[in-house]
């Protein structure tokens, strides 16, 4: 079978295992529902978003990317922490398959197709743009007219969506100087490489020479993160003492934690919850303190609830030195 068959294949299997639809956003939270124009090819593509709103005025603004062959509604529990932790958070749906290679991982050649989801971030500052014409909807659905997208961003993504949220970062640097200064953190959740190109690594190269935060929550490797290939590649390429966790018993799907789904947890395991409350906890602070510019010291090396984490076996540091 091609790799694209295979692409079709596992979209069409995902969508026979719909992440659940919870009746209500995390308390505090409002959650609404539309659509963001990218481009793709000679075409634009209106992609569906989820927007969440936190109940005061917003810290930052969270993109959170989904990973190959899920959607953004597996990503709704992580979503939700964040926005209750003051975040407005934009989550859209990337395609698996597509024609013309709009598609959130590399199956052939999505990079042109990237640069333009770069391009909402990029853009960010015209509210007549695609990112915040978008905005301007949700918050109107959302009951909060007037409130200005936030100016402080973290970029977090999930498995495939982890080499989106790096190759945006990166691409920002290198294309939108400006915009690129308002990214606060990278947060990463066991990343996985596409099977062609080099576009995380060439990411990493670049997001290196910066000061930029950049961390990631893994499992162990095995076949559904494509041995940790992502972790990996962050380690290699990333010469700081710090980069995050590896959740010793993890499964692929704890990034999702309660919006998981079936395909999820038949392909690559069934999350435990204190792996969950782990990840949760620790992407969210580490957002947090990128936005604020502050350590919660707890939450790293030498810290109580991190030492805790250690001492009981459900973490081991990840350090690229």
């Amino acid at each position: 079978m091609s790799i694209h068959r295979a692409a079709l294949a596992l979209t069409l299997v995902a969508t026979l295992f719909a992440a659940p639809t919870p009746a209500s956003a995390a308390p505090g939270v409002v959650e609404v529902s539309n659509t963001v124009d990218i481009r793709c090819a000679f075409y634009t593509m209106k992609a569906d978003v989820d927007w969440y709103f936190p109940a005061g005025t917003p810290r930052g603004l969270v993109y959170l990317q989904h990973g190959f062959s899920r959607s953004n509604g597996n990503v709704q529990d992580l979503a939700e922490h964040y926005a209750a932790a003051g975040f407005v958070v934009f989550a859209p749906t990337l395609p698996s398959a597509n024609l013309y290679g709009c598609t959130v991982n590399n199956i052939g050649n999505n990079t042109a197709f990237l640069d333009n989801v770069a391009d909402l971030l990029g853009k960010a500052a015209d509210s007549t743009d695609k990112l915040g014409r978008s905005f301007a909807d949700a918050r109107t659905r959302a009951g909060r007219a007037g409130l200005a997208l936030p100016t402080s961003y973290v970029l977090s993504g999930h498995s495939a969506g982890g080499e989106v949220a790096a190759y945006v970062a990166n691409k920002l640097r290198t294309s939108y100087a400006a915009q690129f200064a308002k990214v606060k953190a990278l947060v990463l959740l066991d990343p996985v490489k596409s099977p062609v190109g080099q576009s995380m690594a060439n990411a990493f190269h670049g997001l290196k020479t910066t000061t930029l935060p950049m961390y990631a929550i893994s499992s162990p490797p095995y076949l559904a993160n494509s041995n940790a290939s992502g972790t990996v590649e962050l380690v290699n390429d990333v010469p700081r003492p710090f980069l995050g966790v590896r959740l010793t018993t993890g499964c692929h799907c704890d990034a999702e934690g309660a919006s998981t789904d079936g395909l999820c947890t038949l392909t690559s395991g069934t999350p435990q919850s204190q792996n969950v409350a782990a990840l949760q906890a620790l992407a969210v602070t580490w957002a947090v303190d990128g936005v604020t510019g502050t350590t919660t010291a707890t939450h790293y090396p030498g810290g109580t609830y991190y030492g805790d984490l250690l001492a009981t076996g459900v973490i081991q540091t990840l350090s690229g030195v």
